[in-house]
């Protein structure tokens, strides 16, 4: 999506550890027309798709996954890091590692809210070596849902989760995809 790639291009800073910071405008300040733009582009490519209900991870694609709901009139369902009081019940939980924050977490989501007659699209802001896309899909078999595909935000190709996921046959479309990020600059696939 060339308007995402643009400000990415603009207001995106890259960090070293190979980090591509988007928080002024994706994951911590949200501007929320432009992710309705991307919101959009997500319902272009899945809205065909019958989809009932949105899976996204604590805490950085919920935002995007609300937004992108709108246009597809279904609920948003976060996989949980932390367990609380509120949560009761049995749960779906899967084990993920966050490349960002370099630990990992058990995940969970209700019994209650993700139902074997669901038809579920993933929604995330960040792809790169696939292990929390890995988890919700881990979560998503478990409930016996249909999984219709993965809506990124910003894939980081040369890390390779993606590819390990579509090999699988799963339909993942990033509306940007980063061939090589350093501190000279961010060049993306084509």
């Amino acid at each position: 999506m060339e308007l995402l790639e643009k400000r990415i291009l603009t207001d995106g800073k890259t960090a070293p550890g190979d980090i591509l910071k988007v928080d002024n405008f994706v994951n911590h300040l949200i501007d929320v027309e432009f992710i309705n733009e991307c919101g959009k582009e997500f319902y272009r490519l899945f809205g065909d798709c019958n989809v009932t209900k949105i899976l996204t991870i604590e805490a950085s694609g919920i935002g995007i996954a609300c937004i992108t709901a709108l246009g597809f009139g279904v609920p948003v369902l976060f996989a949980k890091k932390a367990k609380s009081a509120n949560v009761t019940g049995r749960v779906y939980s899967s084990k993920v590692h966050s490349y960002t924050h370099g630990n990992d977490s058990n995940v969970f989501v209700s019994q209650d809210y993700l139902l074997p007659t669901d038809r579920v699209l993933i929604i995330d802001d960040f792809l790169a070596k696939g292990s929390a896309l890995e988890g919700l899909i881990d979560i998503v078999n478990q409930a016996g849902a249909t999984l219709v595909g993965a809506g990124i935000l910003i894939e980081k190709e040369y890390q390779g989760g993606g590819n390990i996921i579509r090999e699988r046959g799963i339909r993942v479309e990033s509306l940007a995809k980063i061939a090589s990020l350093d501190e000279n600059g961010i060049t993306f696939c084509r």
